[in-house]
């Protein structure tokens, strides 16, 4: 049985279609928990109308306090039901045999987790969204890099046992999705053919959004060296040149707003590490 777990912040826009998608699986799982992350939009009423009106699909809501995705998906676990936890985002939609592909190497026994590299763009006709998997160093539609060709340290399901057994996930922020692996000491399995849909930022103030949170990331400014060597890195004298040479590969010229809007909320983020700022969103 599958306990699919939501964390939401702000996704009044994106939860519907999400809940619609899990709720066409051809292996519908035992329960959908969605965790309101605090939001501050319609976030909790888009959802208990959708119960309302799928009473067939089993979805549960719970809403606390903002303390962002790590925690919101280790509250959901604590009430999960399911022997194997399968965890989403919010803007992701999933085609109706997604949990079936999934969690087959699972349930036969071959791994105790595992991912999905058939993770696309969902919104790919937009060009900031385009642009943002060029700016990061994909190609096409993928937004997995081909680097996890095999193994993962982000977990998609993972056995609940396996999942209590380190108690989840760290609260990190923009990485607490790669605490599971580094606690367990392994990664997550290729599931072949489990392929689902993600929004990328389509608009300069989601990128923004978007930024900011990868920039509050341990990588990029959890120590003081980090942070200095990051001021440089992310700064945009340093992302604008970049950003003209993949405006003349791919000949999108959005990617120069991006690149300064990018690196202005990273180099914000860095600089508000000095000050202890809060990791999550």
């Amino acid at each position: 049985m599958i306990s699919v777990i939501i964390p939401i912040y702000n996704g009044e826009s994106t939860i519907e279609d999400c809940l619609a998608s899990l709720c066409r699986q051809t292996f519908m799982p035992l329960e959908i928990i969605a965790v309101d992350d605090g939001s501050t939009d319609e976030t909790g009423k888009v959802i208990k109308e959708f119960i309302r009106s799928h009473v067939n699909c089993r979805v549960s809501l719970f809403r606390i306090v903002h303390t962002g995705p790590g925690l919101a998906r280790n509250f959901g676990a604590k009430y999960a039901r399911g022997r194997i936890l399968v965890f989403a985002d919010s803007d992701m939609t999933f085609d109706p045999d997604f949990l079936h592909k999934l969690t087959r190497p699972i349930f036969k026994g071959k791994t105790k987790g595992t991912f999905s590299q058939e993770e696309e763009v969902a919104n790919w006709q937009k060009p900031l969204a385009r642009c943002w998997n060029y700016f990061n160093g994909l190609k096409g539609k993928s937004r997995i890099s081909k680097h996890f060709e095999h193994t993962s340290p982000v977990f998609r399901a993972i056995l609940k046992s396996e999942f209590r057994k380190i108690g989840g996930f760290d609260p990190i922020g923009y990485t607490d999705d790669w605490t599971l692996s580094r606690k367990l000491g392994f990664e997550a399995s290729k599931a072949d053919g489990a392929k689902y849909y993600h929004i990328n930022p389509e608009t300069l103030p989601e990128v923004f959004r978007q930024a900011r949170w990868i920039g509050k990331n341990e990588f990029i400014s959890g120590t003081v060296g980090r942070r200095i060597f990051n001021l440089f890195r992310y700064s945009p004298f340093y992302q604008l040149p970049r950003a003209v040479y993949l405006y003349l590969k791919f000949r999108q010229w959005q990617i120069l707003p991006l690149a300064i809007v990018y690196s202005l909320a990273v180099t914000f983020s860095v600089m508000a590490a000095f000050f202890s700022e809060q990791k999550y969103k």
